[in-house]
């Protein structure tokens, strides 16, 4: 029933106007279907309390009960904090707050036991336990209904006007036992056996009141699969809508650029790896339609030249081309390689960075628009509306994932029919993996080095090691290499 799920939150039992602002302000949660969408970010097992005696900073949370004493305020102005003294049978450890002081301070009693919950730290060489989760005993056993209890993101704000993790959680189930909740199927009956029977309304609850672990695994395989097969579908429809309704420049041949470059200039033989991804996006720009294609390889696996073969391919028909980097060093040496590679073509490459002088920017901002730059490289100031090309034919993006959709969708209005776009990425991606993040791309692999290039090799190093790390960084920087 979606009208009952629109229904501002300040009607329901619990928040009112005042609570419902902090809601909306704090944790974005406007309606009842956006408080259901407030997923927990983690269960734990309330059932368990420690002692104090076993309290350790290791731990990511630790649940305690005891008695409260010594409530107090210290410090003045930003050193100003709340402190109490939390007592069991094993010893004491000391609570503070650095936020809300006003409001716990009237809600917190001396002389009562509590039910504690946070993570330990260290302080001045002595275990505390800072911002807790603070509830009366007598009150959590009452509204304790199954030992593994979802914890809720929350805000200071938010905790500060009662709202914390806990009572976000006493929301939601209040929301639950409302007789007017439905909470619409989405799948098929096909993919929800095959999900195991569990179904939407299942799931929610089973996420926000869960009965045990197994049910909560269920319902967090569930709703998992629903959002990334929902983003998929998008994307995949993106891409169908692509290829069939946005016409692409037809690059019928190749050329002389092409074949000059290829037979006499090219730096090294290269890889059938680097030989079939050419031949797909040939194909690509060869079809009449957008081409929109990720390729991905290892740092030194040739994706450069790759791209510049294609580049070369839209020249030849008469088409411009531009590579866009995310960095102003990144666009100098991809301008500096290119030249150096095509120093003896009749092809004009320039540079285009926010550091470009205004007299160089403007002869080349001419130069472009009247057709006399074959390639252009830059930074997002290619993005720039005074960056305008006579024929713009294909775009090359280095580290897609540092540009956004809108960004490419800027560069895709440089020309009437818009320009093929090639992506580039070094980042290692499973290609299962790389058609959810980039659903709207085909994807080329180049999975293969040249002849006498080292593998990337990757290793990871924790913080205790950093020295280490800092001097073999010295020494390659001595050697005259790059970090």
């Amino acid at each position: 029933m979606q009208g009952f799920l629109d229904t501002p939150i300040e009607y329901l039992k619990g928040v009112g106007p005042a609570r419902g602002e902090v809601l909306r302000k704090e944790l974005g949660v406007t309606t009842f279907g956006d408080l259901l969408h407030h997923f927990p970010f983690r269960h734990v097992d309330r059932s368990r309390f420690h002692l104090v005696k076993d309290v350790s900073e290791d731990l990511p949370y630790m649940q305690l009960r005891g008695v409260l004493s010594q409530v107090m305020t210290r410090g003045e102005k930003q050193g100003r904090r709340l402190t109490a003294k939390l007592t069991d049978a094993s010893g004491t450890i000391e609570l503070v707050w650095f936020k809300g002081i006003k409001w716990l301070q009237g809600s917190l009693k001396e002389g009562q036991e509590y039910i504690v919950f946070g993570k330990a730290s260290t302080f001045n060489g002595k275990l505390n336990m800072a911002h807790p989760e603070m509830e009366a005993a007598s009150n959590w056993e009452a509204g304790l209904d199954a030992s593994l209890q979802p914890v809720y993101r929350t805000t200071e704000k938010a905790t500060a006007k009662g709202l914390n993790g806990r009572n976000i959680g006493k929301l939601t189930k209040a929301l639950f036992l409302m007789p007017e909740l439905r909470i619409g199927e989405t799948l098929s009956n096909e993919l929800i056996r095959w999900l195991g029977g569990i179904g939407r309304e299942e799931a929610f609850r089973h996420v926000h009141l869960p009965k045990d672990q197994h049910k909560l695994d269920e319902a967090l395989r569930r709703l998992k699969f629903e959002e990334l097969f929902f983003i998929q579908l998008r994307l995949l429809q993106q891409k169908h809508q692509l290829q069939h309704q946005l016409a692409g420049s037809r690059f019928d041949r190749v050329g002389d650029h092409f074949n000059t470059f290829y037979k006499e200039h090219m730096p090294f033989e290269p890889t059938n790896a680097q030989k079939r991804v050419v031949k797909e996006i040939r194909r690509d720009l060869g079809s009449g339609k957008q081409m929109n294609r990720l390729v991905q390889g290892d740092v030194g696996s040739g994706k450069t030249l790759v791209a510049l073969l294609c580049m070369l391919i839209a020249v030849d028909n008469g088409f411009q081309a531009a590579l866009m980097a995310p960095t102003e060093i990144l666009a100098q040496q991809h301008f500096a390689n290119f030249s150096r590679m095509l120093v003896e073509m009749p092809v004009e490459v320039r540079l285009l960075t926010g550091s470009s002088k205004t007299a160089e920017r403007r002869s080349l901002l001419l130069a472009l628009r009247e057709g006399r730059i074959h390639i252009l490289i830059g930074t997002h100031a290619l993005l720039e509306d005074p960056v305008v090309f006579k024929d713009l034919g294909l775009v090359v993006i280095d580290e897609q994932h540092r540009f956004g959709v809108a960004q490419r969708a800027k560069l895709w209005a440089k020309n009437t029919v818009p320009p093929h776009v090639l992506v580039m990425t070094a980042t290692p991606i499973p290609r299962t993996l790389a058609m959810t993040l980039y659903g709207d791309l085909d994807v080329s692999v180049i999975d293969e080095l040249p002849p006498g290039r080292k593998p990337v090799k990757t290793v990871h190093r924790f913080d205790s090691s950093r020295n280490a790390v800092f001097a073999f960084m010295e020494e390659e920087i001595e050697k005259g290499r790059q970090i």
